[in-house]
């Protein structure tokens, strides 16, 4: 068994294709082939079920693929490191929309100015995408907004926001006082939301199917402003973070709805694989993440209150802090 068989099947485990791995790897697919077959016969086991032209992995392949994912991305650390040190690092960093937006450009620019060796490639997508890249070692970290479920992540929240709705200026419900508005009076209303995976949709359909109510979504998108202006438009409702609307409220574009309760406040976190070794920049950038104060818009003044944190995204995931 060798470092080339873990790494050929860990893109066949990611791609659950024989060919689509062997035209990312650039091999014959005879040879990915073998390669799995050698591994499945070196350990006595099967890590792919054959159904139907598909592959699917056993339990067997999922454990294996846990190691030899991150076994080959400390490999290729290594390389990188040892034998071109002259020359600077790169950290993979996620960052959900909200954070994308507000947090992550000022934070990047305040890393760079002080690691200019250190290259940062950002990617910005909804919590789901983020939590699968972490697992599969797409990313090195992610400041996402979203709860992580999944038992081999690290989270350690280090700032606060809250979702709020927002309605056309002239809408009915800016009439109401806060205590007049209920669930129900905002189900009846016409939704404009972001897509699935959003944490910020999910938390408002969960407290929404908590009492058994369904939201009347009539338009989805993944652009926030898209969102605003039809808002704006009077299409119907939106729940967004308030740190992506305050300036759109203040300036009148949109009408914050007087409605709050504490199944709409969420937390920031840093998430990483328990596993993930992270380097000296990348744990030199989370430092610098719990430590950064937010940028608001111009006219923007309110401050988010921060959490305590106990810095436990440590390299080899010795300290996890799970939930």
């Amino acid at each position: 068994m060798t470092l080339r068989h873990l790494r050929i099947f860990v893109t066949v485990y990611q791609e659950l294709s024989m060919t689509k791995a062997s035209k990312k790897l650039h091999l014959a697919q005879p040879s990915v082939s073998l390669a799995v077959k050698e591994l499945e016969q070196y350990y006595g086991i099967c890590l792919f079920d054959r159904i139907s032209r598909r592959l699917y992995p056993t339990q067997e392949g999922e454990m294996l693929y846990d190691y030899a994912l991150h076994i080959v991305s400390l490999f290729d650390e290594m390389e990188e490191n040892i034998s071109d040190k002259g020359k600077s690092g790169i950290i993979r960093a996620g960052a959900s929309v909200t954070i994308g937006n507000f947090l992550m450009p000022g934070l990047v620019d305040r890393f760079t100015a002080e690691y200019p060796e250190v290259r940062v490639q950002v990617t910005v997508n909804n919590s789901e995408f983020l939590e699968t890249a972490v697992l599969n070692n797409q990313l090195d970290f992610a400041l996402t907004e979203g709860r992580i479920e999944h038992p081999q992540i690290i989270r350690e929240a280090f700032l606060e926001d809250s979702i709020c709705f927002i309605c056309h200026p002239a809408h009915p419900l800016t009439q109401k006082a806060e205590g007049e508005i209920s669930f129900d009076m905002l189900a009846d209303c016409p939704f404009v939301l972001r897509e699935r995976g959003s944490a910020g949709r999910e938390i408002v359909e969960e407290a929404m199917k908590y009492r058994q109510r369904r939201l009347n979504i009539v338009w989805e998108s993944l652009s926030t402003q898209a969102i605003v202006r039809a808002v704006a438009k009077n299409i119907g409702l939106s729940a967004l973070p308030y740190m992506l609307v305050e300036k759109d409220i203040q300036e009148g574009r949109v009408a914050r709805i007087p409605f709050d309760m504490p199944a709409l406040h969420r937390e920031f976190a840093v998430i990483c694989h328990q596993n993930k070794y992270l380097s000296a920049g990348a744990r030199e950038f989370i430092r610098m993440a719990k430590e950064y104060t937010v940028e608001y818009p111009e006219g923007c003044q309110e401050d988010i209150p921060r959490e305590g944190s106990s810095n436990t995204c440590k390299a080899g995931g010795k300290e996890n802090g799970k939930r």
